[in-house]
């Protein structure tokens, strides 16, 4: 059988975080009964015109800026037609030839990156609930803005396609301009997926992928229909141009319709919008809201801190979790502890709580702290976790905790001498051990006194009293 290489393109709509539609005055908000959200532009009443929305061009523009694109001087608003029960004006308000941003790139792989195509700025259209009465329509989401980032087809498998989303939702995120909430709708992706013989440069017969909300789902249903464009052309067929709804419960893509092009849209230019005209100073205003990109950062991290790059991947996933982080080691905590503490302790306690890392009600100095008294082993490990859960329950300080746990560091020779003497003559086969210089004998001894004690004897201290008491008797 000839073999293939697959030719993935993506197409992203990323929500932007305005408080407003794009073209009208209501309000952006994920939740809230259906048909609440809406202004008399969003349903296209006879008379009204839209308004754009500054903050949606600001956001696209940084956007733009942050995947490396150049941002255009002067683009147009178009009219895309098309009928559907979602689109009361009969037309989508998109960008066509003349979009907002061309060029830029995603990394996805050591030495490889997905060029980008374009980034546009449309209004979203609304929402479709099919049901056994009927047909139902919410319009709460119809105009809301929304910036189209198309890739060019450089994605060879669907690995890559799920690099290149979680790649592209970093950037977004890191520069503010989305939460990029797939389970929302604010990050949704349309796949564009052909084969073609391996070896030729002429690209197979396209067929695009709808109905994909998640990156997991991505893959998936790419990897799908690999395997059904394969069988179809091994078995002699022809793949057909056509729009697929992916099934997630079924595990397989369906035919939608046959695919449209641009000429089916009749796309021309908003007689009712004036073209968007930038200048170089909102440009740069632009870039300065950017900020540190997550590879920057990554970088950052490895230099300055030392850290493992399976680290500096998970603090940088997410501005959030790195400026957490940042604040925990200005408070004078080493690096490696607090990122341990921090990925492997807390966000999973904050999971556990359904509680985002803002409502934490850990400070990131009173974790700096807890760290502090673990590293000067006024804490044990043990005593530290159970500080830690009274710092969740009571939003306390770490040494308050301490107090009210009754787990300070026990530090007086007075205090531990009579522990030591019964750990002694509880385990006189260990301390005979010591006394011949079997050292490892002595471990068996600290942890009696260690449950004694909760954990709170202090380590260098007990072992020479150990050591000092066996000697004595022998």
């Amino acid at each position: 059988m000839t073999g293939y290489t697959t030719v993935i393109g993506l197409e992203v709509h990323v929500q932007l975080g305005t408080e407003s539609k794009l073209f009208s005055p209501a309000p952006v908000e994920a939740l809230g009964q259906p048909n609440t959200r809406v202004h008399h532009v969003d349903i296209g009443l006879p008379g009204v015109l839209p308004r754009p929305n500054r903050r949606a061009i600001q956001l696209a523009t940084r956007a733009a800026l942050a995947l490396g694109s150049e941002v255009q001087l002067y683009s147009e608003f178009a009219r895309k037609h098309y009928f559907y029960p979602d689109l009361p004006k009969g037309y989508q308000i998109s960008q066509f030839d003349l979009p907002l941003a061309l060029g830029g790139s995603v990394g996805i792989g050591a030495d490889r990156a997905c060029r980008l195509h374009r980034l546009h700025v449309e209004e979203d259209a609304g929402k479709l609930t099919h049901s056994a009465i009927g047909t139902l329509v919410d319009l709460n989401r119809a105009g809301v803005p929304l910036a189209e980032i198309v890739s060019e087809p450089d994605i060879r498998d669907p690995k890559e396609a799920h690099t290149f989303l979680h790649r592209l939702r970093e950037v977004i995120r890191f520069a503010g301009v989305s939460d990029c909430d797939m389970e929302l709708g604010s990050m949704r992706c349309d796949a564009n997926i052909s084969l073609m013989p391996a070896g030729s440069e002429t690209y197979g017969t396209k067929v695009e992928l709808k109905n994909l909300n998640s990156m997991k789902m991505v893959q998936r249903a790419l990897e799908y229909e690999v395997r059904r464009q394969t069988a179809v052309l091994a078995a002699g067929g022809k793949v057909t141009a056509e729009t697929r709804g992916w099934h997630d419960e079924l595990g397989e893509s369906r035919s939608m319709r046959s695919k449209e092009t641009a000429p089916d849209y009749r796309y021309l230019p908003d007689p009712d919008l004036p073209p968007i005209v930038l200048d170089e100073g909102f440009i740069q205003a632009e870039r300065e809201q950017i900020g540190e990109l997550p590879d920057d950062r990554r970088d950052r991290y490895r230099d300055t801190h030392g850290l493992s790059d399976q680290d500096v991947q998970a603090l940088a996933q997410d501005r959030d979790i790195g400026d957490w982080f940042e604040r925990i080691v200005a408070a004078g905590a080493d690096a490696k502890p607090a990122c341990h503490w921090l990925i492997e302790e807390l966000l999973p306690a904050l999971r556990e709580r359904k509680l985002a890392l803002v409502e934490s009600p850990i400070s990131a100095a009173a974790l700096a702290d807890l760290l502090g008294l673990l590293q000067d082993k006024t804490l044990t490990q043990k005593t530290s976790r159970l500080v830690f859960a009274h710092l969740l329950d009571h939003s306390v300080s770490a040494k308050q905790a301490i107090k009210d746990l009754g787990l300070g560091k026990i530090a007086d020779p007075e205090t531990l001498q009579p522990l030591v003497d019964e750990a002694i003559a509880e385990m006189p086969e260990a301390a005979r051990a010591v006394a011949a210089g079997t050292d490892r004998a002595i471990d068996a001894l600290k942890g009696c006194v260690m449950r004694k004690t909760r954990g709170r004897a202090d380590p260098g201290l007990l072992d020479a009293l150990l050591r000092t008491t066996i000697a004595a008797n022998s």
